[in-house]
């Protein structure tokens, strides 16, 4: 069993700062920001900038592959506006073309919001679009779409939704899904002991399958089961219980993958991720 578990960490600084602090808490794993995510514009990475980000990432020894960046917060591929969904849909082919020049070949993102100005299917196929253009003008990064807690208007909270936007990819082989565990929990999907987690997890396969799943969001839950509200919590201090946890760690079809901590005190993630590994009922190799 290989496990890789780190925090979405702070580039702040320069995007090469990133494998440093990812190092500073013993991961193996880590996402990032590559650019101000409440920013649309942003300077063009340097030579410089991804010469160190190389370097500094050789020397945590933390490998690409265990790697998910997230983009921008601003971006909304199914916006009902057709010239404000072109503006979010040049901002995710930067935010690709950003990945690649680092060598990275994953971006997160959430699907999108339809504002309660249209309705989910249409919302669902103008992401869909968006996601096939990006496809078209891009190469070797995969598009990892996250479950959302279904706050507000945000589609992805449903493993359905999921599988309808995969479905529409003409190149699957360039289209994944992470899973984030507060989200999953909020938008109704049990996972908070062996019974119910289970449960959830045979769902997903059956409607998405696992062969689409490269990272997962670990993290617990502020909100109840089923509320559709969007509230992360320490490992432990929420809703969900650390039994989700201890499962996911000792569960094999989450192997190789990064699992990516977001709680809310970054000053713990060390000790989280000591505590996730301790969950290990064998050796991590």
């Amino acid at each position: 069993m290989r496990k890789f578990v780190g925090a979405h960490v702070s580039a702040s600084g320069g995007v090469y700062n990133a494998p440093l602090n990812a190092a500073k808490i013993g991961a193996s794993a880590f996402a990032l920001f590559t650019k101000n995510q409440r920013q649309w514009k942003a300077k063009p990475l340097t030579e410089e900038d991804i010469e160190k980000f190389q370097t500094h990432l050789t020397n945590s020894g933390i490998d690409k592959d265990h790697i998910l960046p997230h983009d921008s917060y601003l971006i909304n591929l199914g916006h009902p506006d057709s010239q404000k969904r072109a503006r979010s849909l040049e901002a995710f082919i930067d935010e690709v073309n950003r990945c690649s020049l680092l060598g990275l070949d994953k971006l997160n993102f959430h699907p999108g919001s339809h504002l309660r100005q249209i309705g989910e299917e249409e919302c669902l196929s103008l992401i869909a679009d968006s996601m096939n253009r990006t496809l078209e003008v891009t190469e070797g990064v995969t598009l990892v779409i996250e479950n959302t807690a279904g706050q507000g208007s945000n589609l992805g909270y449903r493993f359905e939704h999921l599988a309808y936007l995969i479905d529409r990819c003409e190149d699957k082989s360039r289209v994944g899904v992470c899973l984030d565990t507060a989200h999953l929990f909020a938008a109704g999907y049990d996972i908070s002991h062996e019974e119910s987690y289970e449960r959830t997890m045979r769902e997903f396969d059956e409607v998405v399958g696992f062969e689409y799943l490269r990272g997962m969001h670990i993290n617990d839950s502020k909100a109840k089961l089923g509320s559709r509200v969007d509230r992360h919590h320490s490992l432990g201090c929420g809703e969900i219980g650390l039994e989700a946890f201890r499962l996911i760690m000792n569960d094999a079809r989450t192997d190789n993958i990064p699992l990516i901590l977001e709680t809310i005190d970054d000053t713990i993630w060390d000790k989280e991720i000591e505590l996730l590994y301790s969950f290990v009922k064998e050796p991590v190799k």
